[in-house]
């Protein structure tokens, strides 16, 4: 995502956002910035073990020695 930016650039922003928010609101925003991306990281996590847990449960892991049983061949 900040591949196309560069260490320049960067610290431009950076400096803009200083300059806007100041150095009390800059911390702020900063913790509420993380917070955010950790609860947005924590409900796509849930989404994909929900997920495979729904595959799981569709279709089962076989042990060793079972056989998946083929319906068209029972009558």
């Amino acid at each position: 995502m900040f591949s196309n930016i560069g260490i320049p650039g960067l610290i431009l922003v950076l400096v803009i956002a200083l300059i806007v928010f100041g150095p009390k609101k800059l911390p702020e925003i900063g913790r509420a910035f993380g917070r955010t991306l950790t609860e947005f990281k924590s409900a796509t996590n849930g989404l994909v073990s929900d997920e495979k847990d729904k595959e799981e449960q569709n279709n089962p892991v076989l042990t060793t020695g079972e056989k998946k049983l083929d319906k068209s061949s029972v009558s």
